[in-house]
């Protein structure tokens, strides 16, 4: 699909997300994309930003901040997977791999994932061969401004390390799950939310147990 077959309103976020990105080095928020393009509803840009997704012209990599990228639109050649003299060429990764999904996860009020996991497909755009992956579906609106919302698929990391910045899914005290920003500080573990209604909070850090880094997410349409 061409930027010719987007709306006027589809190519202004498009081109605000891009000289952001070029300027700033990291990914806007909703807010700011709205100001930038003189809208007055954040809600409006969800669906600006949803539909450019869909469409391929905006997809999730793994990375501090909200981890919207501008993909950029390969063509792909007639004789991909050939030969070309004698060379044998790179073997094409699949588009998509089976990883497990284990249920629900706050994005609000945490809330316990489900412990038998059903398989789900996620693209190579996502999991990039990754290993250790596993999904999640979110439930709430305290990473709305990361363009996290409610129904999305998180895909997730596990891994020994986190650093300050990390999006991660954190396990409170043994009984609450729920996805927030990660730092850790002087006063302890600082769990993020992203929206402006809600408060971080800190716990001492034998109270909190990271499952898992998000390394990119899933739009539920």
């Amino acid at each position: 699909m061409k930027t010719s077959d987007l709306t006027k309103r589809q190519q202004a976020v498009l081109n605000f997300i891009r000289a952001f990105v070029l300027e700033e080095g990291r990914s806007p928020t909703l807010a700011e994309i709205a100001k930038g393009v003189g809208s007055s509803a954040v809600s409006t840009i969800h669906k600006h930003v949803q539909h450019l997704m869909d469409k391929g012209f905006l997809v999730r990599s793994h990375g501090k901040g909200n981890n919207l990228v501008v993909a950029t639109q390969a063509e792909e050649a007639p004789d991909r997977g050939r030969s070309v003299r004698g060379e044998q060429r790179p073997e094409v990764l699949p588009l998509m791999k089976i990883y497990p999904f284990c249920g629900d996860v706050a994005a609000g009020a945490p809330i316990l994932p489900e412990s038998r996991a059903l398989p789900i497909e996620v693209p190579n755009s996502i999991h990039r061969q990754r290993e250790e992956l596993f999904v999640l579906r979110v439930r709430g609106d305290s990473m709305v401004d990361d363009a996290i919302l409610d129904g999305d698929l998180v895909v997730l990391q596990r891994k020994g390390e986190y650093r300050n910045g990390d999006r991660v899914v954190a396990l409170i005290e043994q009984e609450e799950v729920t996805l927030k920003e990660f730092r850790r500080d002087a006063k302890g573990v600082w769990l993020i939310p992203h929206n402006p209604e809600l408060q971080p909070r800190c716990y001492p850090p034998q109270n909190i147990d990271i499952q898992g880094v998000l390394v990119g997410v899933m739009r539920s349409c």
